[in-house]
């Protein structure tokens, strides 16, 4: 496992990430938006922790990731990184941050880097966005790519539903896959894609190829944490496993306060001063 074989780590990096893809490591990667849910996501020992746009659904509420503001992000990025002591920090640049030009993508992220302390930024797309990743990457800011369902992209897709399974867009990915390597990126997000195709990509580039619903033959994977948690119970893709149901847990936590309350055995002596 990840966590005993690289547990005398104090920080992991780019050059690391790339070892354990080398070596046939797995790499582990959760979501992390606030400071205590990071401290305990670090602590466990995870690779990467990606604060992510998701924030927008899981933390606000929004149907989708396009409302959260580069604000918004830097302030979520800012709390985790003061938790975080060993894992790899990645920050999504919000949707409308870096898609129009390269030089508004250069001033997102290094506003990220600068304001937050992470580690590297999230871009979603291929071609289209190549410039403002090699314009990114001149700054030595380092980047994650995205390809797949590209959830920024959602209005332009009109569903969620798996990606790539047609030859062309499957073509189209495998080249934009090496157009991400050769522009510098560090690794690369493939979400809701063919298992098969997933591993072609991961078989085709050197760098690590994190999957999210693209099946086992990547090179690691990545959940939402409140997903896997059991915390949101609303949404339940087939590629998600829940590792436990904390909104059970926590809500019979809160009845249970509850009824102490108002049965007057909350506080008790000994609970008092």
């Amino acid at each position: 496992m990840s966590v005993h074989q690289s547990s005398n780590i104090k920080r992991i990096t780019t050059h690391i990430l790339q070892e354990m893809k080398n070596r046939g490591e797995k790499i582990s990667m959760l979501t992390a938006y606030d400071f205590s849910m990071a401290g305990i996501v670090d602590a466990a020992g995870i690779d990467i922790i990606l604060v992510g746009d998701s924030a927008s659904n899981v933390m606000a509420g929004h149907e989708t990731t396009l409302p959260i503001t580069m604000d918004q992000m830097i302030y979520h990025a800012t709390s985790v990184v003061r938790a975080v002591k060993r894992a790899f920090v990645v920050v999504d640049i919000p949707f409308g941050s870096y898609q129009g030009n390269s030089s508004e993508a250069l001033r997102s992220a290094i506003r990220i880097m600068k304001e937050s302390g992470a580690h590297a930024v999230k871009v979603e797309g291929g071609s289209e966005i190549k410039e403002s990743i090699t314009r990114i990457l001149s700054a030595g800011v380092p980047v994650m790519g995205h390809l797949g369902l590209t959830p920024q992209s959602i209005y332009k897709f009109g569903t969620y539903t798996v990606r790539a399974k047609e030859e062309e867009e499957a073509n189209k990915l495998i080249a934009d896959a090496k157009i991400l390597e050769e522009a510098g990126c560090f690794a690369i997000v493939l979400e809701k894609i063919p298992a098969k195709l997933a591993k072609q990509v991961a078989e085709t580039v050197s760098i690590p190829v994190i999957g999210i619903g693209a099946g086992g033959d990547v090179d690691g994977q990545v959940l939402v944490v409140h997903d896997m948690l059991g915390i949101t119970q609303e949404f339940k893709p087939r590629f998600l496993r829940q590792y436990a149901d904390l909104r059970t847990t926590m809500t019979e936590a809160v009845q249970n306060y509850i009824t102490d309350v108002k049965a007057k055995d909350f506080p008790n002596e000994s609970e008092s001063y």
